[in-house]
């Protein structure tokens, strides 16, 4: 069952794929393709280039452009010369770009015109850098950091790459998504990441070397690193990056293709197959070698993947996962038994146990538990904060923080975060269950419940809510439906109509930013 073969270190891989598939496309976006005997050659030129500018192994490295052929070659080059590949938010705001650079101690950045100006600003006052390079035109005023063309680098020779990372060195360094405090830096090493590959995306997605990946996933989250990145890599795969996801672009892709192929696999959060669902009013899809969607990031709720899986004909597999296990815990299979709103079994070879929050005693089947995790793809830990680390990482087992119920055949269902639980007199209430009561409304296109303080009962919930035509939904009536399918404690107190709810890039709730809303205006507005 474990592909042990996919285990092993990136110029390992690269070397391997050279010789035996040197011209099958590796990545491609609309600017550029590279291809797996290009790719072993780039990402040594890259590696020696930046060990020329004196990265010293243990070195980081902050990756700050848009989804782009670049950033799958730098995750791969950066490792390459001893060195650990940190990504940002591109889309991030620049105090939290400047809280990720400084907390890394990043020495290089790799950047593309679009953040050039931002990147020259953080330039400013932070000299210890040692260069910025840059994808696309290098200009401009000259700064108190070297700026370095990425193409120029890649046309000239370099020094050989160390090659010296062993595969329990940390590679890769990603940032929590912040939901709910400051965002912490998670250590990822080959071990862990190709472990994932080996024990999931090969054996259970089929991922192989004749696959077709269409992506629209933000490259500086770590189900893409993994799954998009190391796993199309490690497999020798290809794979079509898109720049953001539109739901036009993925539909013209699905049926088109380009020199890569035509996608047989397409993996997203549950708010793009969502808005897939939504836009595409006929229930036609033109994917004529799409054999399998995959979701993951955020959980997806039964009716999204039942109405998918109606509409489409292809199967859509949800997992659960988080950056500290370097992304995937459990996964449903494509074959055999499927529980519709489960994440799933737990990945073989991998061991899962929900735990009571306070006795720390296992719960039984059908009993909610935290969701400890045991097994190599876990975390060494978090960066420069020790006491972080030794909270969630007890007698080897780390603790997600994520609340679970498992049936009886051991199927997983998450039920919310032990810091998101809203206490309703005494009651528990679970976000994600009255989300998915709401979602059920065929008013009601996005949804996110958060709880607010309450003089006599401590906390009741409060649901913003997209409505799929804005500025018609029936408050009363959505809310009844909702009584008919929750306890009477659980329906909201009230809706608020929003035109987005505000999601990370890998589709989770940003709660905080709804309930700093309505500390700001009671109203929600």
């Amino acid at each position: 069952m474990l592909r042990t073969e996919y285990i092993a270190t990136v110029p390992e891989i690269l070397a391997g794929h050279a010789r035996e598939r040197p011209d099958r496309i590796a990545f491609v976006d609309d600017e550029r393709a590279v291809t797996y005997g290009q790719l072993a050659g780039t990402t040594a030129r890259l590696a020696g280039h930046l060990q020329e500018l004196g990265l010293e192994r243990g070195d980081r490295v902050l990756l700050y452009l848009d989804n782009r052929v670049e950033v799958a070659e730098s995750y791969l080059a950066v490792p390459r010369a001893g060195a650990v590949a940190v990504c940002a938010n591109p889309q991030a705001a620049l105090a939290e770009v400047a809280h990720i650079l400084d907390d890394s101690g990043s020495r290089v950045v790799v950047t593309d015109a679009a953040h050039l100006e931002g990147v020259r600003r953080l330039m400013e006052t932070r000299t210890r850098v040692l260069a910025v390079v840059v994808v696309g035109v290098v200009g401009g005023p000259a700064g108190t950091v070297p700026e370095l063309g990425y193409a120029d680098l890649l046309a000239r020779p370099a020094a050989d790459p160390r090659d010296c990372l062993g595969l329990d060195d940390t590679a890769w360094m990603l940032y929590t998504s912040g939901t709910t405090g400051r965002p912490k830096g998670v250590y990822l090493t080959q071990r862990g990441c190709f472990w994932v590959v080996a024990s999931c995306w090969a054996p259970i997605a089929g991922l192989g070397p004749d696959d077709v990946l269409l992506s629209a996933l933000p490259l500086f989250h770590s189900y893409a690193l993994v799954l998009c990145v190391l796993g199309v890599a490690a497999v020798g795969a290809s794979e079509r990056i898109l720049p953001r996801f539109s739901v036009n672009e993925v539909q013209h892709r699905l049926a088109a293709g380009g020199p890569e192929g035509v996608a047989t696999i397409f993996p997203g959060v549950p708010t793009m197959f969502h808005y897939l669902l939504d836009r595409t009013s006929t229930g036609e899809l033109s994917a004529p070698a799409l054999r399998l969607c995959i979701s993951a990031g955020a959980i997806l709720p039964a009716a999204v993947n039942e109405s998918f899986e109606k509409a489409f004909g292809v199967p859509l597999l949800d997992g659960y996962g988080i950056t500290e296990t370097s992304t995937m815990v459990t996964m449903n299979w494509p074959d055999g038994t499927r529980v519709m709103g489960s994440c799933g079994l737990p990945l073989p070879g991998l061991s899962v146990r929900l735990v009571h929050p306070s006795t720390l005693r296992d719960v039984l089947p059908g009993e909610e538990g935290e969701v400890w995790v045991q097994g190599p793809n876990v975390t060494p830990g978090y960066h420069n904060l020790p006491e972080a680390s030794a909270a969630v990482l007890v007698d080897g087992w780390y603790r997600t923080g994520d609340l679970a119920r498992r049936d009886e055949n051991g199927y997983l269902r998450i039920s919310g975060r032990t810091k998101e639980l809203i206490i309703r007199g005494g009651e528990n209430i679970y976000p994600a269950e009255v989300e998915d009561a709401l979602l059920a409304s065929a008013a009601v296109r996005d949804v996110a419940v958060v709880g607010v303080p309450h003089e006599h009962l401590g906390e009741t919930p409060v649901a913003f809510v997209v409505a799929h035509h804005a500025g018609e939904l029936d408050h009363e009536a959505v809310l009844a439906e909702a009584r008919g399918r929750l306890s009477s404690f659980k329906v909201p107190d009230r809706l608020i109509e929003v035109e987005q709810i505000p999601r990370t890039g890998s589709g989770k709730i940003l709660r905080f930013q709804l309930q700093q809303r309505l500390m700001t205006d009671p109203t929600g507005g």
